[in-house]
């Protein structure tokens, strides 16, 4: 056989032997140049005068080899064999094949895929919950999703965060009188009922006192913990359809205060 170093276009004769040895990677002895043997490899030389050997088309896909000289017999299984005593005694006809290398190569191809898999799907799961703990109040306040995780946590014995949805709080009745035991100070007590579908925090409670020309005389935001001293009860909310009564204790104005308007934040 005779092949072409393509730098120098020196034409060698080599074997099968010398072939193989590096996969068809050989160096020209004139030149020095690595090149494949097999790409311009032929059996015969043309005929002179000749400059280049023809080169092989370069093969998109391995050939397949069809004329077999000689298949090794297939190797019986092992057997198993019950013996007088009822137990199970491996015979052995003779050793078992090794599987093909094609099937080894799929067995590895499977042992490499299933943890890409498993960390595909673990990021997957941590990206929606990030994506869920970023929308959560948009989630708590959807009636669908909201009665949805209220199950999940129901199930699992956890406490959904609280969303505040001041419009959804309803003023039930109000009152206005001097305090019973601090001179100079009026109690407001409010009724309040939360109409929406989860559980929310306790407002802010804006307090508006006004004239009898309807200017404002004085205005005061009350936050929770201002009018409510249960921390557990700060902590629970307003649970769907419940109510409760808020008391504030305010300075009285006096008589320039004629009328009171509340609203909550």
């Amino acid at each position: 056989m005779y092949t072409q170093c393509p730098a120098c276009l020196t034409v060698f004769s080599l074997d099968v032997a010398t072939l193989t040895l590096a996969g068809g990677r050989v160096t020209c002895g004139h030149c020095g140049d690595d090149f494949d043997a097999l790409a311009n490899l032929a059996e015969q030389l043309p005929p002179e005068p000749f400059r280049e050997l023809p080169p092989h088309p370069p093969l998109m896909r391995p050939p397949s080899l069809e004329l077999a000289v000689y298949r090794p017999p297939a190797e019986p299984a092992a057997v198993a064999v019950v013996g007088a005593a009822g137990n199970a005694v491996a015979e052995a006809t003779g050793p078992i094949a090794p599987a093909p290398p094609f099937a080894r190569r799929r067995h590895e191809t499977a042992e490499r895929f299933w943890p890409w898999v498993f960390a595909c799907t673990f990021l997957t799961l941590l990206l929606g919950s990030q994506l869920a703990w970023a929308k959560r109040d948009f989630l708590i306040r959807d009636p669908q999703s909201g009665h949805w995780l209220q199950q999940i946590c129901g199930t699992l014995h956890c406490r959904l965060p609280l969303v505040s949805a001041p419009g959804q709080l309803r003023l039930l009745a109000s009152n206005v009188q001097t305090h019973p035991s601090v001179p100079g100070a009026l109690v407001i007590s409010l009724g309040v009922r939360n109409d929406a579908a989860f559980s929310q925090p306790y407002p802010v409670v804006a307090l508006t006192l006004s004239d009898a020309q309807g200017r404002r005389v004085a205005m005061r935001r009350l936050q929770p913990a201002e009018y409510l001293d249960d921390p557990r009860a700060l902590r629970r909310g307003l649970a769907p359809g419940s109510r409760t009564a808020i008391l504030i204790e305010v300075e009285d104005p006096g008589t320039r205060a004629v009328a009171f308007a509340f609203d909550f934040e």
